[in-house]
Order: structure tokens, then sequence, then C-alpha cells
């Protein structure tokens, strides 16, 4: 077959096509999980629906027992589900540059948004008109927590055992004991229960993959101190995001226990407004660290936080790839995870009753709470809209117009 001016010679194509078949699988990759970052709302559920829709049924990058597989494999190891597929994801296409550019680009989004919202409470935040649009978010964020918390736990909740274990962990919390040994503790009990004689061989994946990874940062950002530097900040939130498991409504309790309990840097009110701009805004729930680190830090310290919390994720994804078969057949590490997941309930229905404690100081947000929460539980609405519809009220309801 003669060769053509535009067609190089066959072995010059073998040399060139995998180099840009790369670029191209890394510009496939970047502009999808852009284009996610900017249109997820809804969260972690509906992120990981779309990616769904995206890369098995539009796409065919992955095939549906693939994905499974590796949505299966995040709930295995801390950090935000969501996010964590995007990284696998984006590793699977684009191998070690995917995995960074599918997580950058699904984070950058919300995190730019993120912060021009920070930027806007710290300069209006204090207003007469602010306050009454707040007034009416908050209780709608509570009844947002109450209907995570229900939904959640029609799934994790199926044993006695699980219900005691999660009704222990709600009382401990509000008792002041550490989030993070009640989650680890929580998995280890009824892993013990489980699996007693099983523990000789197969207990070895549950810790390592969190005690090694949870207890020296735990060491390093244990210290109470009022005083604020952007190591203290890196070190906390490095430590949530390398041990947090189960939802990402479980980010408050370690917030509150970090940032108003043990620093002094926050209000409960202020997290609470941090919450209503993380469930307003589109992609990961966790880019609640980026307001909360411009709160406390300016520009900078809200690209150290949002760095610190999301960069154990992509260490995880990269490190349990080749563990992931071994890892889903364990016993012990299922009966591990039912353990941590059924705590991650009771820490999150925990922080609720505390927060509603600030939210709700009324006849009003008590109906607004009550309101919201029986929409959610009736109809599938975006939670966006109903923080929407909650900052309307308040305006409304206290002479904003």
């Amino acid at each position: 077959m003669e060769e053509t001016a535009d067609q190089p010679p066959p072995d010059r194509q073998r040399r060139e096509d995998p180099a840009r078949q790369s670029v191209a699988r890394l510009g496939e990759v970047s502009l999808l999980f852009l284009r996610l970052g900017f249109t997820a709302f809804g969260g972690p559920a509906a992120h990981i629906a779309m990616m769904r829709r995206e890369m098995v049924e539009r796409r065919a990058w992955v095939s549906d027992q693939y994905f499974l597989d590796m949505l299966g494999a995040t709930y295995l190891i801390p950090g935000p589900n969501s996010t964590e597929l995007a990284i696998h994801l984006g590793f699977v296409r684009g191998g070690w540059k995917g995995l960074l550019a599918a997580g950058t680009a699904f984070i950058l989004p919300a995190m730019l948004i993120v912060l021009s919202l920070a930027w806007l409470y710290v300069e209006y935040g204090t207003t007469t008109q602010a306050g009454w649009l707040l007034y009416g978010v908050k209780p709608v964020i509570i009844a947002i927590l109450l209907q995570a918390t229900l939904g959640l736990g029609k799934g994790q909740v199926r044993r006695p055992l699980l219900l005691a274990v999660g009704a222990g962990v709600f009382g401990l919390y509000l008792a002041h004991f550490n989030e993070i040994v009640l989650l680890l503790g929580s998995g280890v009990l009824v892993a013990l229960y489980q699996n007693g004689r099983r523990l000789g061989r197969h207990m070895m994946p549950a810790f390592v993959f969190t005690l090694p990874v949870a207890l020296p940062p735990l060491v390093l950002a244990s210290s109470k101190s009022s005083h604020f530097s952007l190591w203290t900040l890196f070190l906390t939130f490095l430590k949530i995001g390398a041990v947090l498991y189960g939802s990402g409504y479980v980010l408050l309790a370690f917030l509150r226990t970090d940032f108003v309990e043990r620093l002094g840097w926050l209000t409960n009110q202020q997290l609470v407004d941090a919450v209503a701009v993380g469930q307003f805004t589109p992609g990961p729930v966790f880019t609640t660290a980026t307001f909360i680190g411009y709160l406390v830090g300016g520009f900078g310290g809200a690209i150290v936080a949002t760095v610190a919390i999301f960069l154990p994720s992509f260490v995880f994804v990269a490190a349990i790839y080749p563990l992931v078969p071994r890892l889903r057949r364990s016993p012990v590490m299922s009966a591990f995870l039912d353990g941590v997941n059924v705590a991650a309930l009771g820490l999150i229905l925990a922080v609720t009753w505390q927060l509603a404690q600030t939210a709700i100081v009324d006849w009003l947000s008590a109906a607004m709470a009550v309101m919201a929460l029986g929409i959610l539980l009736r109809f599938r609405v975006n939670s966006a809209w109903l923080v929407a519809g909650g900052a309307l009220a308040g305006l409304v309801s206290r002479g904003g117009f």
C-alpha cells in the first residue's frame, strides 16, 4: 500500500500514537472532571451517580462491575468517597497523571466557589441582611443533617449490636470522648465480636489502613493552642483527611472538636455557616475546609486547609489499588467497617444536637426545621434549593425586603 503525504510510516505511527493517546486521555479526564466539579450538586450520592452515567453509560471507560468494585474500595479507606472515586477513575483512564488530573479538576471548582463565598462572608456576614439570611439557613442545615442520618441509618443499623454501638458513640461524644478513638474503637469492637477466631489471620488489613495513619497526626495535632499558625492548620486538616470514615457529614464532628473546642478558632455559629456553604456549592463537601481556612487564615489558610484535607485521598487511592481484591474478601475488614460506619452515624447525630442549640432559637426557626425535614423525607429535593429557600424565608420573616 502506497503511503500518502499526510500519513506517517507505520514505525513512526507506533512511536507517536502512545504519546498522543496519553495526552488525549489526560485532556478527556481533566475536562470531564472539571465539568463535574462545577455541576455536581447534591452530595456524594449524586456525584457517584453522575460519574457512573458519564464513565459507564456514555463513554464506556469502565464496566459496571469494575465501577462498583472501585466504589466499594473507596469505602475501605478514609476520606471523601466521591472524590476518591474520581481520583481512582482518573488513574484507570490516565495513569498517575490521570490520578492527579481527575482529583484536582474535581476539587478545584468547588474550592474557588467556596473561597469566593468565604470572602463575601468575611466582608458582609455581619450586616443585618446577612444575619436575617443566615437565620433561615441554619434550621434547614439541621434538617439536612437529620435526614442524612436517617437515610444512612437504614443501610447501616442492621443488628442490635450496631444500634448499641451507635448509641454509645452518641453519648460518649457528648461526654467529650475523642472522635478518632470512638470511630476506630467501634470498628475494632464489632470486628472482635463477629470474627474473634479469624483475627489471627485477617485483622491486619484493618490496622494497615487506619492506626499507622491515624496515630501520628493525632499526636502531632493534639496539643491545645489558641494561637493561629498555618502549621497547626495543616496538621489538623491532614489528620481529619487521614482518619475520617463514613459520610462527609462526619466531618462536622471533627471540625467542632478541633476548631471550636480544642483550638477555639471558630464559634458554633460560624461552623453552621460553613456547613451551609458546603451544602449550597457543587463538588466535594470537604471544601468546607476551604471556607474555614479562609476564616482563620485568609487566602493562605484556605489553600493550606484544602491541600491538607485532600492530600491523604490521593495517597490512599494509589496505595489501595493492588490490594482491593484481598480487602473486599476479608470478613474482618467488613465487620470493622460496619462498626466504623455506625459510629459515624452516632457522631453525626451528636453534632446535630449540639449545633441545633445554636440554629433553633425560637418557634419560627423550629417550624422551619420541621418543614424542611418533612420536605426532604417526602420529596427528592436537592439540598441546595432548600438552603436557598431557607435564606429567602429568613429575609422575608425578618423584614429583609
